[in-house]
């Protein structure tokens, strides 16, 4: 950017003739000062302001955007400012409130008759019949307590030697996560909390799901999957994947005993917890990326196979933004990117564990590095216009250049023109099996 340009205040917005990149002084600001989202701030000459300036960029964390969109602050923004998150992005993000809308949704589509909701009856491996849905059965069986601890109880009974996973349902990375395979200790860990199961006592509640006991495994460990799913729009529907998306494994081999139920280097894949383990491997961080998944796939399982697994992962990610989509506060000025964490268990079944609003932009290693500084460069890529200025009259189709390392998922406008999806740049295979 050359002098004159930097002299123009940033506030300054309108069409003229001249490029904008030559009269408008792009300001950012953010509160997560990482090295992959600041070097990629810096090289495209953006200016670092703080939050009480003119800003036209803001990477915020989750906490600073409520703060900002609440009514309290009154703030309103411009044509040309954009921010990382959607104001109620916790619907998606918050584990109860993800299962509830993924209930209401699957709802809602009986209610219409959608072949979509279609049910059909399962036999568990020990034995129990149960009906589930036959496409909209990509999250494990998931209770909220203490709401739902009676309807859990009902459960449980029903098979009495199955493992559940508690999560607490405000938290990341590991922290409160405990497996149990007995209703007594669950009412143990009541008493030691001494929050009784009482909605007007308990400080906070929990997810409680079907543990996944049979996960693929290789190398004899237990991994899951972190994929990044960039959402420019709800209403309508706009997401696309990004290709370079990694395993993250376990330090310890998985051992389904008893006597391992509380080792969490046997069963939690996140590096927060792996990393304090002894056999933690700083070199590779004890990651593997996605398309070598792929290839180890293909070649054990084979490619058709393969295939399935794949698209049932994209199918698993559309339908669970759509079961948001209605009740997500939908801002032009927002994007969102999204970290999915899903299981694959060993008959090459998807099972979505959560979703992360604020994926860690940490780097544990050199690929990690690479790789997230290629996912923040190409989100700033997709979010913003050709001309590389925030406006809220865009209608958030990058073309094709602009994808980088994404792939559309979906785009509801171009589905209602009917218009092949790849005008505006890659689709997945099967893409037209995601919609509804």
């Amino acid at each position: 950017m050359n002098h004159d340009a930097k002299k123009i205040a940033a506030s300054f917005y309108g069409r003229v003739n001249a490029p904008l990149a030559e009269r408008f002084r792009l300001n950012f600001c953010t509160d997560l000062e990482k090295s992959v989202l600041m070097s990629n701030f810096e090289r495209r000459g953006w200016h670092h302001v703080g939050p009480d300036d003119e800003w036209n960029f803001y990477w915020a964390s989750t906490q600073t955007c409520r703060n900002l969109f609440s009514v309290e602050s009154g703030y309103r923004m411009n044509d040309n400012q954009i921010i990382n998150h959607f104001p109620n992005h916790y619907e998606l993000s918050r584990k109860d409130l993800l299962v509830k809308n993924i209930k209401r949704y699957r709802k809602e589509l009986e209610r219409e008759g959608s072949p979509l909701a279609e049910k059909a009856e399962v036999v568990l491996p020990g034995g129990q019949v149960v009906t589930r849905h036959v496409h909209l059965d990509f999250v494990p069986v998931t209770f909220v307590l203490p709401a739902d601890y009676n309807m859990f109880v009902e459960e449980y009974r029903k098979s009495p030697q199955s493992t559940w996973i508690m999560k607490p349902c405000g938290k990341s990375q590991g922290t409160g996560i405990f497996l149990i395979n007995k209703l007594s200790k669950l009412k143990k860990w009541s008493r030691e909390a001494k929050a009784p199961f009482h909605p007007q006592l308990t400080k906070e509640s929990y997810v409680i799901s079907r543990y996944i006991d049979n996960p693929l495994l290789i190398g004899g460990k237990k991994f899951d999957l972190r994929l990044y799913v960039l959402v420019t729009s709800f209403r309508p529907l706009k997401a696309y994947l990004f290709q370079l998306g990694f395993c993250r494994f376990c330090t310890v081999k998985y051992d389904t005993s008893v006597t391992e139920l509380d080792n969490m280097y046997v069963h939690l894949t996140n590096v927060s917890v792996q990393k304090h383990g002894g056999d933690y491997n700083s070199i590779h961080g004890g990651k593997m990326s996605v398309q070598n998944l792929k290839l180890y796939l293909e070649g054990t399982r084979g490619k058709a196979v393969t295939d399935k697994l794949f698209a049932a992962m994209q199918w698993l990610i559309v339908h669970s933004l759509k079961a948001v989509s209605s009740v997500m506060a939908n801002d032009r000025h927002c994007f969102e990117c999204y970290g999915y964490d899903i299981i694959i268990d060993n008959q090459l079944k998807p099972w979505l564990v959560e979703v992360n609003a604020s994926p860690s932009l940490t780097s544990t290693t050199v690929n990690d590095r690479i790789l997230k500084y290629k996912l923040i460069d190409n989100i700033l890529t997709v979010v913003l216009p050709p001309e590389g200025v925030p406006d809220v009259r865009w209608n958030k189709q990058p073309n094709l250049e602009s994808l980088g390392n994404f792939d559309l998922l979906i785009d509801e406008e171009l589905l209602e023109k009917d218009e092949p999806s790849t005008s505006t740049g890659r689709s997945f295979k099967n893409n037209k099996n995601t919609t509804r």
